[in-house]
């Protein structure tokens, strides 16, 4: 993969999330025990719900874009398009992914996992965090042709909290690429979203991407 490619604006495909649903039914003179398996179906239906799979954003719900987004199917593992500042440092967990794109050079990506407890959760979302705050520093030292810039855009208040980063590239033929990242988390659900496209910082959309930061971590569960 060449340098261009791996630190340029993140890329993409296209469908939908998961969705899952139980119900209960009973019919009239049933047996004795039919109340007790209306409660335990109940129940059931309660525990799959609080363990359903997390949610992913859709399309509407990306920094808007003059032609529209379309988005991918979610799909196992954990994104390539996030690699240049994560693909090393991310710890072993069944990562679930969507990407997004543009018909112009804009694209995005969301990665989601479901760890064992909020203290994992936490652990994994500091990981991140730290990851991107270094990685600026890392392209620099892999690629010489690179000059790299990170900032640090702050928090938001939801849900345990999400921060916002962000990643202007240059490369030494002129080529710029500016990126926007942000790590947040519900309980033990981690989410990371990136946006990218051609430019620096002042083309990226940082409002819009703070609202979207934020409904990625509300629509986890």
């Amino acid at each position: 993969m060449s340098v261009r490619t791996r630190v340029a604006a993140l890329a993409a495909l296209t469908a939908t999330a998961l969705a899952v649903g139980a119900a209960a039914t009973t019919q009239a003179g049933a047996a004795p025990g039919a109340t007790v398996q209306k409660n335990a179906a109940a129940d059931g239906a309660s525990a799959q719900k609080r363990t359903a799979a997390p949610r992913f954003l859709a399309a509407s719900e990306l920094p808007p874009h003059p032609t529209g987004w379309t988005a991918g199917p979610v799909t196992d593992g954990f994104p390539e398009q996030l690699a240049y500042c994560l693909g090393e440092g991310v710890p072993a967990y069944d990562y679930r992914h969507r990407l997004f794109h543009t018909e112009l050079d804009t694209s995005a990506v969301q990665v989601t996992v479901v760890t064992g407890a909020a203290a994992k959760g936490k652990a994994l979302a500091d990981r991140l965090n730290k990851e991107i705050r270094t990685c600026a520093a890392r392209l620099e030292r892999l690629y010489p042709e690179i000059e790299a810039e990170g900032r640090f855009f702050g928090t938001l208040p939801v849900e345990e909290g999400a921060t916002v980063h962000g990643l202007h590239t240059e490369t030494s033929y002129g080529a710029t690429d500016v990126n926007l990242l942000s790590v947040g988390r519900d309980g033990r659900t981690v989410t990371v979203v990136g946006w990218g496209q051609m430019g620096d910082f002042d083309d990226a959309p940082l409002a819009a991407f703070r609202k979207t930061a934020k409904k990625a971590v509300t629509k986890l569960h």
